[in-house]
């Protein structure tokens, strides 16, 4: 069932049209027939739940490990288990055309819309145009909008079955416009790259290719736990540090087996809770999962539910869960803090970037902690 537009004020709508008549050069200029424009736009209403839902997002503020409880449950993998018996033949179709495991072809499939399930029911059009319009990222979804418009133009939809969420992710797999036209595939053959149908087939291919697209390696793993060695040099840690499993390995890094980590390319050594939780050591496959969604916890959610997908057990390490997330107000203060104590952020707008992950180290390293960076409670509490 389509989400209803509620009725809004005709002088809103109106302002809404006349923005829309004037972007239409901007369409045409694009490729957008007049006839393609017409069909897209007729009867379109500018829609305030998609403003309301852009300005009250509710900040992230989960534990990584609260995340995965509910990203990697015992009911999600159980489901994905089915999933995967049920289209056990597409998805065999699948891996063997594009070189991407089943299992992570799922994971992403459950992420994304819980297998299907939640694809969402807003329409993609005036969602789109309505924050084109008036949203906090007007140039991005200006784009995505002309991006849906070609859509529709290329025949895949129309304007009517073209739906998603609220910011305009569509479909199994939840592809915005524009990764839609550089990703979607037409696995059925029937001259359409369908992703809203019932039918997961061509989502699930358009997400296989994308990953393929992105660099995935099949038979590489995206990341694998280990454990680090006593004294190991926290500075080594985070993404933008590479070594070879086997440089690793010098340095006492080992599989939480106790192994040698078998050579699987260029490796980092990533500390999502921080130097009491569980340690990563990732490869290429989580920078190919990282394309289609950058947020270190969704690629360890999608990584991690693959792998559980494939027989693996859960982590070995523990997670930190006396600790919490810190809010966006106490991540300002931790820069605030840590500014004030000499150890500069470069800035104090809340968000923990480079710079506050190198302060919090140096502070780290001044009081006896383990420097590993990560902006947690009990560093906030120090510091008052």
């Amino acid at each position: 069932m389509i989400d209803e537009i509620p009725p809004v004020d005709p002088a809103v709508q109106r302002g809404f049209e006349n923005w829309l008549e004037g972007f239409k050069p901007r369409a045409t200029a694009a490729g957008i027939s007049d006839a393609t424009w017409a069909r897209a736009t007729q009867d379109i209403r500018y829609n305030p739940k998609v403003i309301e839902r852009d300005r009250n997002q509710a900040e992230f503020t989960k534990t990584i490990w609260e995340y995965l409880d509910s990203a990697v449950s015992d009911t999600r993998i159980e489901n994905g288990r089915a999933a995967l018996a049920e289209n056990a033949a597409l998805l065999r179709q699948i891996e063997a055309r594009y070189g991407v495991e089943k299992e992570v072809v799922v994971a992403v499939w459950g992420m994304e819309s819980n297998f299907g399930k939640n694809r969402g029911s807003t329409l993609i059009i005036p969602a789109l145009a309505t924050l084109a319009y008036d949203g906090r990222r007007g140039n991005f979804f200006a784009q995505q909008f002309i991006a849906a418009l070609q859509i529709i133009q290329a025949g895949d939809t129309d304007a009517r079955h073209m739906t998603g969420s609220w910011a305009g992710a569509m479909g199994h797999t939840q592809f915005i416009p524009s990764s839609y036209l550089a990703f979607a595939v037409d696995f059925t053959g029937d001259g359409k790259r369908d992703i809203w149908s019932e039918n997961p087939a061509d989502a699930l291919a358009s997400t296989a290719a994308y990953l393929a697209r992105s660099g995935w390696s099949k038979g590489q793993p995206w990341g694998v736990e280990v454990r680090l060695p006593q004294g190991f040099n926290y500075n080594l840690a985070g993404k933008t540090v590479k070594k070879s499993p086997d440089e690793w390995a010098a340095l006492g890094v080992r599989s939480v087996n106790g192994g040698r980590v078998p050579n699987y390319g260029s490796a980092s050594i990533l500390l999502p809770a921080g130097a009491q939780g569980p340690a990563l050591m990732i490869f290429g496959n989580f920078t190919a999962i990282s394309r289609y969604n950058n947020a270190n916890a969704y690629v360890i959610g999608v990584g991690h539910l693959s792998d559980r997908l494939k027989g693996h057990g859960p982590f070995v390490q523990a997670w930190p869960r006396d600790g919490r997330a810190l809010n966006a107000a106490e991540r300002q203060e931790l820069q605030e803090r840590l500014t004030a104590r000499g150890f500069d952020t470069q800035g104090t707008d809340g968000k923990i970037g480079p710079n506050t992950i190198s302060a919090i180290m140096a502070w780290q390293r001044a009081n006896g902690h383990a420097p590993d960076g990560y902006a947690s409670m009990e560093i906030l509490l120090a510091l008052r």
